[in-house]
C-alpha cells in the first residue's frame, strides 16, 4: 500500500484538549516571560539562521487573548468531531502537517517579498484546514454564525476563505496573517485529495 494512503490505526483520545492545553502554556509562557514569543513565533530572519522549529512552534503561540480565546473556541467546536472521524493519530498528522506546511509557504511569501522582521503566530492556518475536514465530513451540518445566521458548514468555510481571499488581494484588515490562513486551507484540500482520495467539493455538493 502506497505510505502516503497508509491508514493509522485508530483511537480517539481527545487529543484536542491537550492541543488546546499546550497553546494555553505556550500562552502564559509568552505573558510570563515576552521574549519567549522570538522563539516561539515564526520570523523568516530567524528561521533562515537556522531556527527552524518555528515551523511548528509558530502555531502555538498567539498575540492576545482574544487571538487564542476564538482559536481554541473553534478547534473546540470543529476538532472533536474531526479527531473522532479520524482518530487521534490521523488528526493530529493533519493539524501538524497543515499548521506547517503554511507556515512554510508564508515563510516563501515573506522571503519574496524581503519581509524578514514579520512576526508569524497562532493556530489560524491549521484551524482553517480543521474546518474545511468538518465541512468535508459532515457537510449537512448546521453553523450559526454569532448564535443567529444558520449556515451549512460548507457555505461557512467557502464564505470565510473568500472573505480571506479578499482581505489578502485588497490589503484590508492589515495584521491578519490572511496568507497563512488561506495556505492552511489549501494544504487540507490536498491532504484529503492525495491521502484519503476523497474530493472535498464533491462531499460539500452532496
Amino acid at each position: 500500500m502506497n505510505i502516503l494512503r497508509r491508514p493509522l490505526r485508530y483511537r480517539f483520545d481527545s487529543l484536542v484538549f491537550y492541543i488546546i492545553g499546550a497553546n494555553v502554556l505556550v500562552f502564559l509562557a509568552q505573558s510570563l516571560f515576552p521574549n519567549a514569543t522570538y522563539y516561539v513565533a515564526m520570523i523568516p530572519g530567524l528561521v533562515l539562521r537556522g531556527w527552524v522549529w518555528q515551523f511548528v512552534t509558530y502555531m502555538f503561540a498567539h498575540g492576545s487573548w482574544s487571538h487564542i480565546l476564538f482559536n481554541m473556541l473553534g478547534l473546540f467546536i470543529f476538532g472533536i468531531q474531526v479527531e473522532r472521524r479520524m482518530g487521534s493519530g490521523e488528526f493530529l498528522l493533519y493539524y501538524l502537517i497543515t499548521g506547517a506546511l503554511a507556515g512554510v509557504i508564508s515563510f516563501g511569501v515573506y522571503c519574496f517579498t524581503g519581509t524578514w522582521g514579520a512576526v508569524l503566530l497562532g493556530a489560524s492556518g491549521a484551524l482553517f484546514a480543521v474546518e474545511l475536514a468538518f465541512a468535508a465530513f459532515y457537510p449537512d451540518a448546521m453553523i450559526y454564525i454569532w448564535g443567529i445566521i444558520p449556515l451549512r458548514a460548507p457555505v461557512m468555510v467557502l464564505g470565510y476563505t473568500a472573505l480571506e481571499l479578499f482581505f489578502s488581494l485588497t490589503g484590508t484588515r492589515r495584521g491578519v496573517a490572511h496568507l497563512t490562513h488561506l495556505s492552511g486551507f489549501a494544504v487540507g484540500w490536498l491532504y484529503f485529495l492525495i491521502r484519503f482520495r476523497i474530493n472535498p467539493w464533491r462531499e460539500f455538493r452532496r
